[in-house]
């Protein structure tokens, strides 16, 4: 019997975050160090799976089933294409800079607060969604995915309502009701979502006798299993529905400015890097290959929500007057994006909606934690309260620019070119969809360059001309994360490859060909 790589990948940072929430609570020093050795651990694990992946081999590798629940045919199946891989590789890498970036966020306030915050538990609770990620990329029985899709809003509600951030204008008392409140908002509409994939889930037992992933659409191809047009639209809309909740797709999209503005920015990185990547992962995994002809029947009207995302993100995200709602609001433009290239059912567009994800998940990551240092040192979220910090804190404006400029896109900055895939491979089906997109591009660079002229440029303001640069530990979670950005804008080959034949295979099961190019290339 070969090891269960899958399950140990997931299962490790399960297990540590149990092991880390068992630290006795005046050792929180020692739960730190704990979760951060996990998650580099999980981090070596990842890797290994990125390693033992073949591009070039079978669409599911490293396989893992045994029965589960008999009376209902659910199964516990793994397995990874390399779409999965490639985000499971994202999310390995970014939870220990995620842990590093939060490594004071839970200690005890020294005034004015007698809450109590256990520092153990933030780090569990990190750990906990870093497994129930891990292993709804790694899924192949619906159920299976159902389980974890849900099961990870717990730890997220917790993280979001008990850690929020500190950096509050209006007081502790208003701090943490509006903290109860986004939490509250993010876990009803996610759970209405889930509740609504669950009854979609129920109808396709019912009609396919099983939750296999592979087993449903091999019979989807071969012909033995024939879904009525009404039943697949149906299902299909259940399953969408939650994903476009968690993606966050508009109009579903209000949950996440709330969310990410009271989390700390740590866990807002969590939310919009990580856990949001499940929503269009599933688009992928789960809409087009079990319902290919309900995809193709939503199409205009998901693109068209895309459109709107793109554009209606992009203009809040100018007006805004906080750090974070703002990056929330970029957010969303940026997933419509993602979600316009899986649906324009192209190999370009899905390709570049695949490498955004990963390359979206490094850029916000980057833009944020710089952020959370910049709000931490200053004590606020609002734009209006900086000015003239590149003078006094260089580094600290440096790594923010870059990650404002990845944010925009800038050539030969990883981003870049999974934007440019994603118009592409727009374009060649539906022109006029990709034409206004581009307006997109034009507003980011707006509020990016905006944000970085109020916060960064001008005359010193007396609050903040103390603030120390980015300290030691700082500098370790934003520097390779500037790496990576660069390293991925110059040579995205590495993903590409290993993305490009997962793709090609979506593509035949919706039964999609690339439009021909209208003027033959020169010979």
């Amino acid at each position: 019997m070969s090891f269960p790589l899958l399950t140990a990948t997931a299962a490790l940072p399960a297990l540590g975050a149990v092991a880390t929430a068992a630290v006795p609570a005046a050792r929180r020093t020692a739960a730190k160090w704990l979760a951060l050795a996990v998650s580099l651990a999980t981090l070596a694990l990842g890797i290994t799976v990125l390693v033992r992946f073949d591009p070039d081999g079978a669409r599911y590798q490293l396989t893992e089933s045994h029965a589960w629940i008999k009376d209902f045919g659910v199964r516990y199946e793994l397995g990874v294409d390399g779409i999965a891989v490639a985000l499971i590789a994202l999310t390995a890498v970014l939870i220990p800079f995620i842990i590093l970036a939060g490594w004071h966020d839970a200690d005890p306030l020294e005034t004015g607060n007698r809450r109590w915050r256990p520092t153990q538990g933030f780090f569990a609770l990190i750990l906990a969604v870093e497994a129930m990620v891990i292993i709804s990329f790694e899924a192949t029985d619906v159920f299976l995915f159902y389980i974890f899709f849900e099961a990870m809003l717990i730890p997220m509600y917790f993280l979001i309502g008990g850690f929020g951030d500190r950096a509050h204008e209006h007081g502790e008392e208003t701090a943490a009701t509006q903290r109860s409140y986004a939490a509250v908002k993010f876990l009803l509409y996610n759970l209405a979502g889930g509740l609504i994939m669950l009854a979609a889930v129920i109808g396709l037992y019912v009609v396919a006798g099983n939750f296999s992933l592979t087993q449903i659409a091999e019979a989807r191809t071969n012909g033995s299993l024939d879904m009525a047009t009404g039943t697949e639209r149906w299902l299909f809309l259940g399953f969408f529905f939650a994903f476009a909740v968690k993606a966050p797709l508009w109009p579903l999209h209000t949950w996440l400015p709330n969310a990410m503005q009271e989390s700390t920015a740590p866990v807002a990185v969590l939310i919009t890097a990580v856990v949001d990547k499940v929503g269009t992962f599933a688009m992928l995994r789960f809409c087009l290959q079990l319902f290919p002809e309900a995809s193709k029947w939503a199409t205009p009207v998901i693109l068209v929500l895309a459109l709107v995302s793109i554009v209606y993100g992009a203009l809040l995200a100018v007006g805004q007057r906080d750090i974070k709602r703002l990056v929330a609001y970029a957010s969303i433009s940026h997933f419509g994006f993602i979600i316009m290239g899986v649906f324009a059912m192209t190999s370009q567009g899905q390709s570049g909606a695949t490498l955004y994800m990963v390359n979206h998940g490094i850029s916000t990551a980057a833009l944020m934690l710089v952020a959370g240092f910049l709000i931490s040192r200053r004590g606020s979220r609002l734009i209006a309260d900086y000015g003239g910090v590149q003078k006094v804190a260089p580094v600290l404006a440096g790594t923010f620019l870059i990650g404002g400029l990845a944010t925009l896109s800038l050539p030969g900055l990883a981003p870049f070119v999974s934007e440019f895939l994603v118009l592409v491979g727009t374009f060649t089906r539906y022109p006029v969809i990709g034409i206004i997109a581009t307006f997109g591009i034009v507003l980011a660079a707006l509020y990016t360059l905006v944000l970085y002229q109020r916060t960064m440029t001008g005359p010193v303001k007396p609050e903040v001309s103390a603030m120390p640069d980015l300290r030691a530990r700082e500098l370790v979670v934003v520097a390779p994360l500037i790496v990576l950005l660069v390293v991925l804008g110059v040579y995205p080959k590495p993903v590409t490859d290993i993305v490009d034949p997962a793709v090609k295979q979506t593509m035949s099961d919706v039964h999609k060909k690339d439009p021909e190019p209208e003027v033959e290339a020169a010979k």
